[in-house]
């Protein structure tokens, strides 16, 4: 997975352990070489951010930027190291209840909505915490064992689970950042001006009987298997998205306001959370609109897709 602007984060001195150069020393295979890839990928993202912004959590769908460090770092100990290297010492204890998420075998876990009242261990101890786990996850994959399919796979599954939290960090950090008097900026970023799409278009699929799911090449998570057979019937998809002008459209035209566009369960929420515009969009109060954004607020870009709506 390539994260948009990683390439123009320049990490502090120190704020990044090198945790490749270890797995490289103790055996320099691909999949060592990818796990410390993936695994600096993750403290960069985190670069921009004070130690007060990783502890924050700014509603219960998301998490402190610090959690989801050590919860990707508990993945690896939990189901690597504790099983497979008998010799491993758990960074401690009480961490496998503090960053279990949702494996019920495993044990109890902390609350979803209460991680960001969990200011210990401090940020300086999760990070010991991956640099633990790291140097043991360097030496299981110099070892016999880096070179065994399941425990590859293992790892390949720990990686992907890895990615999703770098997605899951840029996310809680948008949202926490939008919360914020003056609407601060996780990183500079560019303006982009997105060119007319023109007239949407709708084409036509006939159905029938398709094959959806893993097709058993490459790496799938197990929510995408069985592969197997679904009837669609007739149906049509527009040829480009919603523009956020047509969404503008759709407001002026009392979209918020009308019970008819709405399934009944919608129509109860948008009433009761008072919606009345996208998520991050910003009035100005000039007859204009922005939209918060990694770099801050920017002038809503009317050519752009429409984002964060609710289905």
């Amino acid at each position: 997975m390539s994260m948009p602007g990683l390439e123009r984060l320049s990490p502090p001195d120190g704020a990044i352990e090198r945790s490749g150069e270890r797995a490289l020393e103790a055996g320099e295979t691909a999949l060592a070489s990818r796990f410390a890839q993936v695994r600096a990928a993750t403290l960069l993202l985190t670069t921009p951010l004070s130690a007060e912004d990783q502890t924050v959590q700014s509603m219960p769908d998301c998490s402190p930027v610090k959690w989801h460090q050590a919860h990707t770092a508990w993945f690896f100990e939990t189901f690597l190291l504790v099983p497979n290297d008998p010799d491993y010492q758990p960074f401690d204890p009480l961490f496998g209840y503090l960053f279990n998420s949702y494996y019920e075998t495993v044990g109890p876990r902390r609350p979803r909505p209460e991680r960001g009242l969990v200011t210990r261990p401090s940020l300086s101890e999760v990070r010991a915490y991956r640099r633990h786990v790291d140097a043991a996850m360097a030496e299981l994959l110099a070892g016999p064992l880096g070179r065994d399919p399941a425990i590859a796979a293992l790892v390949e599954l720990g990686l992907a689970h890895e990615q999703q939290h770098q997605e899951l960090i840029l996310m809680d950090v948008l949202h926490l950042f939008a919360q914020m008097p003056g609407h601060p900026a996780y990183r500079p970023v560019p303006t982009i001006e997105s060119p007319d799409p023109g007239p949407m278009g709708f084409v036509a699929f006939a159905g029938g009987l398709v094959e959806i799911g893993h097709d058993g090449s490459g790496f799938a998570f197990d929510n995408e298997t069985p592969r197997h057979l679904a009837k669609l019937g007739p149906y049509r998809l527009a040829d480009r998205l919603v523009t956020n002008a047509e969404w503008l459209e759709f407001m002026a035209d009392g979209g918020y306001a009308r019970a008819e566009f709405w399934l009944s369960d919608g129509w109860a929420t948008a009433r009761q959370e008072a919606w009345a515009h996208p998520l991050y969009w910003v009035d100005d109060e000039a007859g204009g609109w922005n939209e918060m954004s990694l770099g801050g607020l920017r002038p809503l870009d009317r050519n752009g897709p429409v984002g964060h709506i609710s289905y």
